[in-house]
């Protein structure tokens, strides 16, 4: 029996060792097997089951274990190499490659190429005491630490000393190692950096198959470097399945006239054979029948998957047949249950797998998906050996090709599929798709098997399919993937124009890509777009370009770290590119999908940016961290549990922020520690401009927020309040008996404050927890949420049929679709006429004017007071009478929101004199006190938890006195959004100091969903005024159209107030015998209630689908490019912004959303957007977000050139042939609001603003001083706001569309005024060009 391998081993096979002593050196490798099993045969590959980082108590150690600068390195020693493949080779390579400049050597995967040959060399020159240094590279980092690990080990000695590694942000290495491992991209951006290869004797270039972009740039820059200054620098390519006639034909010599192509060396024999097989040869085994795979349409059907399940079974049957003859010839050993590894092309077809084995109850398997998305802590058991008696299985991509390796791998299922990014020719967005895998990555998958013991493969398509049809390589990413970060390596070399270097790589990319890869770095900036830099396949790089070269980021998130620096929000602009750099720090578990989300959300701090949610969490953890609060790691992985963030995940964030800290810093880019905190205005001005700096990094992912059919809408939600309210269709017969059951269903949402059935829907309406705003509710993000993880909602229902055999005699056909509304708080049941009035005179003001006594402003132009009028005075004089006459019982339950009770109210604070008590409701329990709302008063308390009483059931009936008021037609303005969460300090204190504690007269313009809007006047030393008008006029507000359905109530009431007035007033629903029929069908649906609550009965019988949750003011959008009109666009899941409600669908003005990336689905019909940030509803705001990051602009006039009616934004034309030259790109806005030429030359000043922050020269951020930086900062930010905030406010006005849309070269030069930016010696290389600006007739 081979020994099994334990989780302590596979620390072992890390432990740094001591230093180690002289060993003979052998020629021949030892015959004998070496102590440790698992490393016969297992190569470099098994040592991968430790992933990336996570070398827990090893960083904490490193003082100890590197060598220090004044150390010598331990001595080269002799050393016995292990018996694997290649070692028998050892003398002959060690010729070739001192012999040859470049050696390609193909070997099997676990012959020992990777960790051997580069110790051969290594030794080679110690035995002569020559100087060499080695270096490594890997395609990943966990292949590149552990490999380094393995070798040190392996040589006894101290990882960092002799053999090191260094992955993106982590160096183990000291100026004594001699042999080193790093990642292609850490090579790649120091060779470009040197614009030399001698910094190292010899060049290991690993898993040269993969043909990665960065791969083959790297191959391309050693080739030029080898034939230029680094001629004695010795490289040699490696690989298990290579195109070695094509590489060594790529790095041919040339003698005597003709090319020499490079040695090409192929190493014999793998540690176990691995047998392969085909459908064809699995037809004896296995009875079934498979319709042949399509060469054009790769999918898995459902037989194929079945095939899969059958062979996992199968392999009990063959171990056992194994085992037996194993008896037979004597041996006897337990059976060996060896791991199988299965090859999907993505998670959704993991899970169906998952979900296919899960079945198979009595084989006994442990089934580990492996995927990006899975999470640290779930990745961990696939390198733990299974429980005994059990069959490990994982389910993975193309991730276990060779990033990790599980060495106990005996079977692998092979679809033969993969998923790879695909562009879009005509919006070069990019996909993933479902292709054939190649037979060089199917042949790696391959390799996986065979490390401990003989291996099988299970290739699921057939051997003429294998021959024909599955293509030999993959195709190079640099035909397929964008190439803006190897352009911009180009220009930092300095070889040649983009066109002409890349024109040598192993495959060239299209010219058309470069082409259109250098125009989009034209539009980010990188490039210039002035007119002496207009070539197509070239450009000059400027400031932004250079610094977009040195970090390791996509470059959308390097151009918002320079913008955030211009606008100094350095910190949080490099907090969000690490955490979008890496994998997501926020857990969404698919089982806790709503919990991550709404973790997500409470992050964002009413900010909907997963952005900035990003940057609230980062900050949170951090400053627990530094108080102390997470000391201990318990701690902190507690604190990640209840807050759904993967600890080890954001740990990484932090090493990548703390990395890119200090590469900006070479630029004169620093983070300003902030001594104290922001203030409320500040804290939400920085949240502006960050929001801004968001906007301007992802140019030109820009979206507009679809409109929404009010009047159908409204219809559609019932007239229910879209901020609280969700609805569910597909209702059985009878959906009120099971009005609990959907209360259930939607208690991980939020607290159900009522239902109301109508015919098959229903309308779900939540608690609204505090008094304070008035946006959507969480708890209808959550319930759409639900809708789209496509959980279908189940309820458990009783036949028709049953329910009238219940009834009895009673006939009970019309409450089949029976409007009924729930009320959870008064827990009654009761049906709802269909004529029924919204509006009941007896609970109206008595007249539409009439004084309200103001207890407690909510908002601006949104607070809680009763009328004070003699009547309702009287009443609640009786009310408060009859309370307090009563012997009050302590509350007989235990407390919770929204509880109905008595409380005290004290006229001071001390609490100390008898208070009277009042009918109130309990809005949060904050220990032993609880925050009240006097129900007939409208004002808030806290008060002692003991304190308060009972409500007795009479004491409910009479309604409650206070009121919810709003202003009618009042918006907070551009300077209130900028400078507040909706309204700014100045506007809120303004309007407590007009309004709070005092007594007005309103007049009431509708009831909207429980809330008077009122017109409120208030007495100053010019008269009366409007309160909506004196916030206009002082710049906190701006006049807003009223809603659809308030305009419906206003209608309805002027009407009302009539027919009251003129006596003519008749009630439509209030007729004794309409009355006496709604009684009866309530004491109906009651008994019915409590029939089927009884436990006598037997349970429903059948389940019933419903459908939703949805809204009808769910938004949509489109993109502002109208490049892809044809196509639907969806927000991603874990987005924030993937359910969002529009809330105002009365204000017509574009509201933007930015997407951070966007690409394709699979099958090209939807675009997807991630990262996405929903910029605040200021009108104007898309243009001129537009306007100030667009690299050329023309703007349009209205036919008399009196006014700009829009502008036209993108990259210009071509000069030559005056068509656009990035048309997809190109924007056409129509102005909603007024713009003049103020507002142009303020967006020019602002693009000023920024260059000085973003160029180069002796004018340049690199040579200025830290208060220089901070005062050009100042303004920057002023300015921004500035542009914003303009006051008065820019008039609305209706857009008007351009009648020859996205053509440019519209206007008479002789009518443009050129804004000219001197580019010289002091000021180089900079991001904006200034806006011409075209001449209105005045």
């Amino acid at each position: 029996m081979k020994q099994a391998i334990t989780a302590e081993q596979i620390t072992k096979w890390f432990t740094i060792g001591a230093q180690f002593a002289n060993v003979r050196i052998t020629d021949e490798p030892k015959q004998d097997s070496r102590a440790d099993p698992v490393g016969q045969g297992s190569g470099p590959d098994v040592s991968s089951v430790v992933k990336d980082g996570a070398e827990g108590g090893e960083k904490s150690r490193r003082r100890e274990l590197l060598t220090g600068p004044g150390t010598p390195p331990p001595p080269l020693a002799s050393y016995e190499y292990p018996a694997l493949p290649i070692t028998k080779n050892r003398q002959e390579l060690i010729s070739l490659v001192e012999n040859n400049s470049v050696v390609i050597i193909r070997g099997a995967t676990g012959s020992g190429k990777t960790t051997q040959l580069p110790q051969f060399i290594l030794d080679y020159y110690s035995e002569k005491s020559a100087h060499c240094n080695l270096v490594v590279t890997q395609p990943r980092k966990i292949g590149a630490s552990s490999i380094a690990r393995w070798v040190a080990r392996e040589r006894k000695c101290t990882l960092g000393s002799l053999v090191g590694y260094q992955v993106g942000l982590e160096k183990m290495a000291t100026e004594h190692t001699r042999l080193i491992y790093m990642t292609t991209g850490v090579l790649l951006q120091k060779l470009v950096r040197a614009k030399s290869l001698n910094e190292f004797t010899h060049i290991f270039i690993d898993e040269v198959h993969e043909r990665t972009e960065e791969l083959d740039f790297l191959l391309l820059v050693v080739r030029k470097l080898l034939q230029s200054n680094s001629r004695y620098v010795k490289v040699i390519l490696m690989s298990a399945t290579i195109n070695c006639a094509e590489f060594a034909e790529y790095f041919g010599t040339p003698v005597r006239s003709q090319m020499n192509p490079a040695y090409v060396f192929e190493v014999d024999g793998a540690p176990y054979a691995v047998e392969e097989f085909y459908l064809d040869d699995l037809r004896n085994i296995l009875p079934f029948r498979v319709d042949p795979a399509h060469p054009d349409d790769p999918y898995i059907t459902v037989e194929m998957y079945n095939v899969a399940v059958s062979l996992v079974q199968s392999f009990d049957e063959m171990e056992a047949k194994d085992q037996s003859r194993a008896e037979q010839g004597g041996g006897a050993s337990l059976p060996e249950r060896g791991s199988v590894l299965v090859f999907l092309p993505g998670l959704a077809e993991i899970q169906y797998m998952q979900e296919a084995l899960a079945k198979l109850v009595r084989k006994r398997l442990q089934v580990y998906p492996l995927h990006s998305t899975v999470s640290l802590e779930e990745q961990n058991g696939v390198f733990l050996v299974p429980v005994p008696g059990y069959r490990k299985v994982i389910l993975s991509t193309n991730i276990a090709e060779s990033s990790v390796t599980v060495p106990d791998v005996k079977y692998v299922i092979d679809f033969c599929l993969a998923r790879h990014l695909v562009c879009d020719k005509e919006t070069n967005y990019q996909s993933l798709r479902l292709t054939w895998a190649s037979k060089t990555n199917c042949n790696q998958r391959r390799g996986r098997a065979g490390r401990v013991s003989k291996g099988f493969c299970y290739r699921l398509v057939t051997r003429d399919f294998w021959n024909k049809e599955i293509p030999d390589y993959a195709v190079p990413e640099m035909l397929c993937s964008p190439l803006a970060s190897i352009v911009l390596k180009v220009k930092l070399l300095d070889m040649g124009d983009p066109r002409s270097l890349l024109s040598t790589a192993l495959t060239p990319p299209n010219l058309s890509d470069i082409e259109r890869t250098v125009l989009q770095l034209k539009e980010m900036g990188a490039l210039s777009v002035s007119s002496s830099s207009q070539k197509r396949f070239d450009g000059v790089l400027t400031f932004l370009g250079y610094v977009l070269a040195h970090l390791p980021v996509d470059l959308h998130l390097g151009k918002m770290i320079v913008l955030g620096n211009v606008f100094g929000c350095l910190e949080e602009c490099l907090i969000i590119a690490a955490s979008l750099s890496l994998k997501s720090f926020f857990a969404m578990p698919s089982l806790q999908q709503l919990a991550g989300y709404r973790s997500k959300l409470a992050f964002a701090q009413g900010v909907p940016s997963d952005c900035i949610a990003f940057v609230n969490a980062f900050k949170a953890w951090y400053t627990s961290r530094v108080k102390g609060e997470l000391r201990h790691p318990k701690d902190e992985l507690e604190w990640g549990k209840e807050n759904c963030i993967q600890i080890k995940r954001i740990r990484e964030v932090a090493e990548l922020f703390e990395d890119l800290k200090k590469r900006v810093s070479q630029f004169n880019m620093d983070v300003t520690e902030s001594s104290s905190p922001l203030d409320y205005t500040s804290l939400h001005k920085q949240k502006f401009i960050l929001q801004v700096v968001i906007a301007g990094a992802f140019y030109p992912n820009y979206f507009i927020q679809g409109a929404i059919d009010e009047e159908l809408a409204s219809k559609d939600l019932a007239g229910n309040d879209p901020r609280t309210t969700i609805q569910v269709r597909n209702l059985p017969p009878f959906a009120f008996l099971y009005y609990k059951q959907l209360q259930s269903l939607f208690r991980q949402c939020g607290q159900v404050k009522s239902i109301a059935f109508d015919g098959s829907r229903a309308y779900v309406e939540f608690y609204r927890s505090s008094l304070r705003g008035s946006c959507v509710l969480p708890e209808v993000s959550l319930s759409l949420l639900l809708a789209q993880q496509r959980l279908p909602l189940y309820l458990q229902v009783h036949p028709a049929e049953e329910v009238e055999a219940r009834a009895g005699a009673r006939t009970i056909s019309h409450l089949k679709y029976a409007r009924v509304n729930v009320d959870f708080q008064s827990q009654s049941v009761y049906p709802v006429g269909v004529l029924s009035s919204s509006l009941d005179p007896d609970k109206l003001p008595s007249s539409q004017v009439f004084i309200v006594n103001i207890t407690e402003v909510v908002e601006v132009g949104h607070f809680w007071g009763f009328q004070a009028d003699e009547v309702s005075m009287e009443k609640q004089r009786q009310l408060t009478t009859v309370i307090n006459q009563r012997e009050l019982q302590p509350v007989p339950v235990s407390l919770y929101p929204n509880l109905l009770c008595l409380a005290p109210f004290y006229e001071t604070h001390t609490q100390t004199e008898p208070a009277s008590y009042y009918r109130a409701k309990i809005l949060h329990i904050m220990g032993s006190n609880v925050e009240v709302f006097f129900v007939d008063f409208g004002n808030t308390s806290q008060v002692p938890c003991d304190s308060l009483r009972e409500l007795p059931a009479d004491l409910l009936t009479p309604p409650f006195q206070a009121q919810e008021f709003a202003i009618a037609g009042l918006a907070p303005s551009a300077q209130s959004m900028i400078l507040g969460d909706q309204w700014s300090s100045r506007a809120r204190n303004r309007f407590v100091t007009l309004v709070n504690g005092r007594s007005f007269i309103v007049s009431l313009y509708s009831i909207l969903h429980g809330v008077m809007r009122v017109d409120l006047h208030v007495s100053t030393e010019t008269g009366d005024v409007s309160v909506a008008d004196l916030l206009v006029q002082e710049g906190h507000a701006h006049s807003a159209p009223e809603s659809f359905e308030s305009q419906q109530s206003h209608d309805m009431l002027v009407s009302l107030y009539q027919d009251l007035k003129r006596g003519t007033f008749t009630p439509s629903s209030t007729s004794s015998s309409w009355k006496s029929r709604k009684e009866e069908e309530k004491q109906l649906i009651n008994s019915l209630l409590l029939s089927f609550s009884k436990t006598t009965y037997s349970a429903p019988k059948s389940r019933v689908p419903v459908h939703g949750p949805s809204s009808p003011h769910k938004v949509t959008f489109y993109n502002m490019s109208g490049a892809t009109q044809c196509r639907s666009v969806a927000i991603e899941r874990d987005s924030i912004n993937s359910v969002l409600v529009n809330d105002h669908p009365q204000d017509k003005h574009e509201r933007m959303l930015v997407a951070g990336s966007v690409s394709l689905n699979a099958s090209g019909s939807c675009i997807l957007l991630k990262e996405t940030t929903l910029m605040p509803l200021i009108h104007g705001l898309p243009a001129l977000i537009t306007m100030l990051f667009t690299p050329i602009m023309e703007l349009r006039t209205d036919e008399e050139r009196t006014c700009f009616s829009g502008a036209l934004c993108g990259l210009g034309t071509n000069s030559n042939s005056q068509e656009a030259v990035l048309p997809e790109h190109d924007i056409e806005l129509a102005f909603d609001v007024k713009f003049d030429v103020e507002d142009i030359t303020e967006i020019n000043a602002l693009r000023e603003a920024m260059n000085r922050l973003a160029c180069d020269g002796l004018n340049g951020i690199r040579y200025l001083c830290p208060e220089r930086i901070s005062s050009l900062q100042d303004d920057a930010r002023d300015r921004l706001v500035r542009l914003f905030c303009k006051t008065p406010s820019r008039e609305d006005r209706t857009p008007v569309y351009y009648i020859k849309p996205k053509r440019w070269n519209q206007v008479d030069p002789s009518q443009q005024m050129e804004v000219v930016q001197k580019d010289n010696d002091r000021t180089k290389g900079v991001l904006f060009q200034l806006h011409p600006v075209t001449l209105l007739n005045m």
